[in-house]
Formats: C-alpha cells, sequence, structure tokens
C-alpha cells in the first residue's frame, strides 16, 4: 500500500487564511472534489494523511513509513503532475523556483528536502496549477471542476435524466462523455441546464428543485440541494449538504453551509457551517470598477489581487443575519456572527459578533453552543478534537487583527 502525506506549504497556508485555520490546504475544495479526494482518487489504495500546523495535528495526524510520498497539498492534480510523483524514485524530489512539490523517502530525508538538501531533484517546467491565494478557489474552479468530473464519470453512466427538465445544449463532448452526470440518488425535476460551458455534475442523493435554472459548469456534491427558482451560473460547486436558493455566481461551498434564500453571491468562497440569512447580498464589483485590494493575513494590510470581481471570503461557522450588505472583497473569520443594518467593515477577525456599529467578542462558550446546535442539524458532533483546534485557533485570534 503507497502511503502518502499531504503537507502544507507555510506561506501558501498563511495566504489561504482564514479557511486554513481549521484545516489542512489539502482538505479546501476546489472543482468537485478537495485535493485529499483528488489524490484518494487517483491512487484509490494509499493510505493518505496531512502533515500541518501543531495545533491542527491532534485532529489531522500524519503518518509516516520509510517510503512516504510527500506532495504538496495546494497544488490540483492534472495528468502530467500525476504522472510525476508517480514515477518519483527514492529519495528524489520535484521542485518549482526552489520550492518543494514532491518528496519520495522517510521523514528525515523530506525534512531535509525541505531545507533545500536534497540528494537529487527535478525541476518542474511545465505549467503548475496551484491555488495560492483564498480567491484562486473560485478562479481555477472552472479547470479544476473539469478535470474532476472526468475522472469521476470515466467509465460510468449516468442515472436517467427526467424528460421534465429542459436541457440546452449538447449531451456528450465529442468522445462521447456525458456532459450531464446524476449520481444514484440524485433527483432533479422541472429544472433548466444550460451544457454549453462545461460539464454538470449532480451528486450522490443530491437535489436540484423545479424551476431550478443552472448554467455550466456545476457540481452539487452528495446530498447538496438546489432550491426552487434559483439562478446559478458556473463554475460553482455546492459542496456536500450545502443548500443554495436565489442567485449565486462562481461561488465554491466547501460544505455544510446554507444559502437557502434570496439574495446574490458571486465569485465567492464559503468555508464549513456557515449560515447566509435569506435576502444577503454580497457585493463582487466594486462601483468605479477598479482594482480589488483583499485583507491578507500573514501581511496584516490590505493587498491589491489585480482581480476586478471579488465578493465573500467566509471562514468555517459564520452567520450572516437576514438582509445583511456585504462590501465588495470582505473577508470574515472563523465563527463571526453579522447582523443589523447597513455594511460592516471588509475584514472581521475570527470570534466576532456585531455589524457596521461595531464587534464584540464572542466566546467559546457561545461559540461551542452555536456550533453544536447547527451540527446536530446535520447528525454531527463537534468531537473533543475539534474543540481544541478552536481553543487554539481562538488563542491566536488577537495575532490576526
Amino acid at each position: 500500500m503507497r502511503n502518502i502525506i499531504l503537507f502544507d506549504n507555510k506561506e501558501n497556508r498563511e495566504n489561504l487564511l482564514p479557511l486554513t485555520f481549521t484545516r489542512p490546504v489539502a482538505d479546501i475544495r476546489v472543482g468537485i472534489e478537495t485535493f485529499t479526494e483528488k489524490w484518494q482518487r487517483i491512487f484509490p489504495d494509499a493510505e493518505i494523511s496531512h502533515l500541518t500546523v501543531e495545533y491542527l495535528r491532534r485532529k489531522f495526524v500524519p503518518k509516516y513509513t520509510s517510503d512516504t510520498l510527500f506532495i504538496v497539498g495546494h497544488v490540483i492534480p492534472d495528468d502530467a503532475f500525476v504522472e510525476a510523483v508517480s514515477s518519483l524514485a527514492l529519495r528524489h524530489a520535484i521542485v518549482k523556483d526552489g520550492m518543494l512539490l514532491a518528496y519520495r523517502g522517510d521523514k528525515a530525508g523530506f525534512d531535509a528536502a525541505c531545507l533545500g538538501y536534497r540528494d537529487s531533484s527535478t525541476e518542474w517546467d511545465k505549467e503548475l496549477l496551484s491555488v495560492n491565494f483564498n480567491y484562486d478557489i473560485f478562479m481555477l474552479n472552472d479547470t479544476a471542476l473539469a478535470l474532476d468530473y472526468r475522472r469521476i464519470v470515466a467509465g460510468r453512466e449516468s442515472q436517467p435524466v427526467s424528460d421534465s427538465n429542459i436541457i440546452i445544449g449538447d449531451r456528450y463532448f465529442p468522445d462521447g462523455t456525458p456532459r450531464l452526470f446524476l449520481e444514484e440518488g440524485a433527483k432533479m425535476e422541472g429544472a433548466i441546464v444550460n451544457l454549453t460551458e462545461g460539464p454538470v455534475y449532480i451528486g450522490k442523493d443530491a437535489e436540484v428543485m423545479e424551476g431550478a435554472c443552472i448554467r455550466a459548469p456545476f457540481a452539487g456534491c452528495t446530498h447538496s440541494v438546489v432550491n426552487m427558482g434559483a439562478k446559478v451560473y458556473g463554475a460553482t460547486t455546492l459542496g456536500p449538504y450545502c443548500k443554495v436558493g436565489g442567485e449565486v455566481n462562481n461561488v465554491v461551498f466547501i460544505g455544510y453551509s446554507n444559502k437557502a434564500h434570496d439574495g446574490f453571491l458571486g465569485n465567492a468562497v464559503i468555508g464549513e457551517w456557515c449560515n447566509i440569512g435569506g435576502g444577503t447580498t454580497a457585493s463582487n464589483l466594486k462601483n468605479d470598477y477598479g482594482e480589488i485590494k483583499l485583507w491578507n493575513y500573514p501581511q496584516a494590510r490590505f493587498v491589491r489581487t489585480g482581480l476586478q470581481f471579488c465578493g465573500l471570503i467566509m471562514g468555517d461557522h459564520t452567520k450572516l443575519g437576514v438582509n445583511t450588505m456585504i462590501n465588495t472583497a470582505t473577508v470574515l473569520g472563523v465563527g463571526v456572527n453579522i447582523h443589523g443594518t447597513g455594511f460592516p467593515r471588509n475584514f472581521v477577525p475570527s470570534f466576532s459578533e456585531g455589524g457596521s456599529s461595531g464587534f464584540v467578542d464572542v466566546s467559546l462558550t457561545k461559540f461551542f453552543t452555536i456550533a453544536e446546535r447547527m451540527m446536530a442539524r446535520r447528525n454531527k458532533v463537534l468531537s473533543e478534537d475539534d474543540k481544541e483546534m478552536f481553543k487554539s485557533i481562538y488563542s491566536i485570534a488577537d495575532n490576526y487583527k
């Protein structure tokens, strides 16, 4: 059995905050699957673990052997990178511009390789699909979704598509691969689906309700729901157990989060266990059409992105009350609760509650109570490992204000 460890690059992990406060980089979803799920599909018999910051290792325990394949967590695996990693020789590394991408060997050899001491290495000179900043998640979602879709549906047949749906565009790619794929238990009735710009994937036991309009590329993962009359533009991904209504455009929901009602969300990334109240709208374009500046955690300031469109980056367990108004390019940390009238500021630190009139700290006791209530609705439990993780995040939250 192949042993794989997906490791965090320190600089990359910090640029992906607040999403990486609560998970290794490889557990971020881009496309249909997380990076971890992508590699598990590529190497179905492998045992995969993570090497991340110390406070996350109680929940995400790395498992070492004398012959471990270490792969950096933020690279989207295309065919060229998979081939290079698969053929990597023992004590050999793949690097790009001084950054370690992959290494095969034991922990001591990996540690040495991280410091630049490598028995043998290959410089990566091909295109590298990598998520370096949190906005890359929605920027690269189109490409990642297409790659995931091909791997997931290869050699398989979709469940039948009901005649009650209106399907626009060719149902098959030129090579015969279906553009629309429904997994077992998926339900879709009375929807309008436009396939002209890519594939549409409806996961196991997911549902697309009547009157929903979907433009590809789109993925609804296991038990996700697109509500009646929703307008969904690609490239959008609903992670497991997510529910969406209203209008969304190029949004990635990592999992277990809801935007069930009217309102707009575009060019955004939503963490797990988030809830967006009815009528809430997040701007994704400045009134002057200018370049987006987005809060960057390691630099503790707003940084130019080169983007014109960017909406909301939302950490885990964050909530937005009904009719909340969110400015263009807003970053919300972990455990934030926003309510009231007016626009809150463009960056809100973790464990904060309030709105345009100001914020107060949220105690861990209150945070745990709310988290446990929400997770119970999906028959999930806030574990002791989870609580220890959040205690650690709480203790460092002031460092990121």
